[in-house]
């Protein structure tokens, strides 16, 4: 057997971030257009000129965005939001509908799947597809012109692409089939410009899909190849595909693409139903979103399984490589050895592929590995732990009403409480703090008296604008996740392994090697700090277990359940140390919550109950005084309500201001009588928003939401914002409360 490969989803940040770089320069006014695109030509070129040196048979193309890659679907095929056409330079528009600007809202962000990537929903608000732009065939010329090679164009599929929308009415089918001629259209232009092959990516497809569903792909397909000569593969990855027999017998296409490792069912599909011996058999063998490197023995063994079934085999990456810091090189200096010598990122994906392909087609010998360190690194004592813990007795007492009429009594808080997430503004000067003291330029004791000025001068605006719960700023924190991870045993960080999660932000996501502990007190400085600064009550703030486990890279060799399980365990710990030290409230962030949801339903039980035990572990034995409050972001939590509230949290801040509002829609079905604070505005957004764009949010909630019940808050955390444009936009806020506070006293 002869086998071939092929690449997708390549990082696009460059190897040090020259993306993000380029981005806020732009937008800061420092740099021009041209400038920024060419950094971007850059960038698109030597992707493909790395994955092309591996001698990889499909290189791909078009797996660059300047921000997202749905809205540069969007852009192409003119699904741009009426309020943004006024905007005529095209590189503007397309940024403000990603970032707003001072008059106008940003569209929707939330999360790619169960991925921490961002990407921005398409509104659809009318009927008005038509191909602006053929950006696949202007970055397939790009590459054809500086490297001399053909390119696969990477598009994200018509049906993925709606199910990602906001859709105009009720019409997504009959939207769908419009777009199929948008996409022929695209298709056609790319054959005449000599485009051999092309990918469209389909993720959705692994999702649950009615017979609906299935009539309307197949038409959709049957539509977008009439006429179209160029081989087509769709790509499906994150989970097994489902309705197998139906899609991949029936679509006029040459291929398909199979995630193998997050969606190992297809192998049993595959060996079961077979496979058309007119079609290509993608196999995605290395991992898109583990880092751990690949077991050669058990590829190559599954290889010779998928052989006696096709003869049409091209091996693959899993799923877009988008998911992994670009290469483990940068790493060397940073790592323990036997943790270094375990991983694979992009760049090492490649060689592996490579590898592959040598071993089947060559009869290179199959290298040796030692891939077993996990076990070095178990503790019994943690173990005992888990074993012991009944999750029939994860439940708080008393329950909620009358833990809340005592923490009222207490905290002497207003009708309309307001807070902020957590995070302050991180300005050059505080990274550069962080930066100098880890390199050793300063001590520890003018980083932490640096930190306290920090934390004084927060704490002094907070007042002076008129917020009733405080927060300490977060100033000594990179990452909601990294700190945390550098503060517990079994996980290892890394300096330079950067991931994108939306535009120009990017983060470095720990890995999990061993079993997990508290090493230190993990907050509770900072937070006892800011406390003695004011009268006022100061939230301590920790990030919850399923976010820390969602936003890392987990060992394979124990399920989530249990991982997630031992973060708990660590955090109660420092939950019950902050009790006995008389912090009143106390809030685990949860933004991954829904994020970490399988994309089959017949998984969601199990996911939901070690999900919500994993926070009941901490919240369990809290003091009925003690406050709980959770935050969650930038997910779709409309139908998970009733999980959020099993939780149990006393406050819940959830964000709504992006979606205009759309999760109060859940609480006309849910009766949620705990404490909620909707996010009532957008801080992804350098925009300020007004008092009456706030209220709007405020008042829809309080026709579903018991006013005693409702809290004031943004949606996120204020890291990424500017000083200025924080105190103006939380001094509206608090301005909306105190109007709500006068009104209620007139009724």
């Amino acid at each position: 057997m002869f086998i071939k490969t092929l690449v997708f989803g390549y990082p696009r940040i460059g190897p040090q971030r020259e993306l993000k770089k380029a981005l806020e320069a732009y937008w800061n006014g420092k740099s021009s257009k041209d400038e920024l695109l060419k950094t971007a030509q850059t960038i698109i070129v030597n992707n493909a000129k790395t994955i092309h040196g591996y001698e990889i048979d499909s290189v791909p193309s078009n797996d660059f965005s300047l921000y997202d890659f749905i809205l540069d679907h969007s852009v192409m095929f003119n699904v741009i939001p009426e309020r943004f056409k006024t905007i005529p330079d095209a590189l503007d528009r397309y940024f403000a509908i990603a970032r707003g600007t001072e008059r106008l809202a940003a569209s929707e962000m939330t999360k790619w799947f169960n991925t921490n990537y961002h990407y921005i929903v398409p509104e659809i608000e009318k009927d008005t597809f038509c191909l602006l732009e053929n950006k696949p065939l202007k970055e397939f010329q790009l590459i054809k012109e500086n490297l001399g090679i053909n390119t696969k164009p990477v598009l994200v599929g018509p049906y993925t692409y709606i199910r990602c929308a906001k859709l105009w009415g009720d019409k997504a089918f009959e939207l769908l089939i419009k777009l199929s001629q948008v996409y022929r259209q695209l298709l056609q232009e790319l054959e005449k410009k000599g485009v051999e092959e092309v990918q469209i990516d389909e993720p959705a497809f692994v999702t649950d899909l009615t017979e609906d569903d299935l009539k309307a792909i197949k038409k959709c397909y049957d539509s977008i190849r009439s006429g179209v000569k160029l081989r087509t593969y769709i790509q499906t990855y994150y989970d097994s595909l489902s309705e197998y027999e139906k899609l991949v017998f029936s679509l006029p296409i040459n291929g398909f693409g199979f995630d193998l490792v997050d969606g190992a069912d297809n192998i049993e599909k595959i060996l079961k139903f077979g496979y058309p011996k007119d079609k290509i058999l993608i196999a995605g063998v290395v991992s898109g979103r583990d880092p751990w490197r690949v077991n050669f023995r058990e590829v190559v063994d599954l290889i010779e399984r998928l052989s006696k079934v096709t003869d049409n085999l091209i091996l693959s990456n899993s799923c877009p490589l988008l998911h992994l810091p670009i290469t483990v090189e940068a790493e060397k200096e940073h790592l323990p050895k036997e943790i270094y010598d375990m991983l694979s990122f992009a760049k090492e994906r490649i060689a592996e592929l490579s590898i592959l392909k040598t071993i089947i087609n060559e009869g290179m010998e199959v290298p040796k590995q030692n891939l077993s360190i996990h076990e070095k690194f178990n503790n019994p004592k943690i173990r005992q732990k888990i074993n012991k813990i009944d999750e029939s007795k994860l439940q708080r007492q008393p329950e909620f009403q009358f833990r809340y009429k005592k923490q009222l009594e207490i905290l002497q808080l207003p009708l309309f409480p307001t807070t902020t997430i957590g995070s302050f503004p991180q300005t050059k000067e505080i990274r550069k703090l962080r930066a100098d003291y880890k390199a050793g330029r300063i001590t520890k004791e003018e980083y932490l008296n640096s930190i306290d000025k920090e934390i004084e001068k927060t704490i002094k605006i907070q007042e002076e604008i008129g917020l009733d719960v405080l927060v300490h700023g977060e100033f000594e924190r990179t990452d909601m996740v990294e700190f945390f991870a550098e503060n517990l045993n079994g996980f290892a960080i890394t300096k330079n392994s950067w991931v994108q999660s939306y535009g120009s932000r990017c983060v470095r996501p720990p890995i999990i090697y061993g079993d997990i502990s508290r090493k230190k007190p993990l907050i509770q400085r900072e937070t006892l700090y800011a406390q003695s600064l004011t009268e006022k009550p100061v939230k301590a703030i920790f990030t919850g277990p399923v976010t820390i486990l969602q936003w890392s890279y987990p060992r394979k060799d124990i399920v989530k359940k249990e991982l997630s399980y031992q973060i708990a365990l660590a955090l109660k710990e420092e939950f019950e140390e902050l009790e006995k030290l008389g912090i009143k409230i106390i809030q685990i962030d949860e933004p991954a919550f829904r994020e970490g949801l399988p994309l089959k339903k017949a998984k969601h039980s199990l996911y939901f109950e070690w999900a919500i035990n994993s926070f009941r572990i901490i919240t369990k034995d809290a003091k009925p005084e003690t406050q709980v409050h959770t935050h969650m972001c930038y997910s779709d939590f409309n139908e998970i309500i009733d999980k959020i509230y099993a939780l149990d949290a006393d406050v819940i801040s959830i964000e709504a201001s992006r979606s205009k509002g759309e999760i109060i829609s859940a609480f006309e079905k849910f009766k949620y009588d705990h404490a909620i604070g909707i996010g009532v505005y957008d801080i992804h957004s350098p925009r300020i928003p007004s008092i009456e764009e706030m209220m709007d949010i405020v008042k829809r909630s309080l026709r579903l939401i018991d006013n005693s019940l409702f809290w004031i808050n943004p949606d996120c955390g204020l890291k990424t914002r500017a000083w200025q444009e924080t105190i103006a936009s939380l001094k509206n806020m608090v301005k909306v409360a105190e109007i709500l506070r006068k009104e209620a006293k007139n009724v």
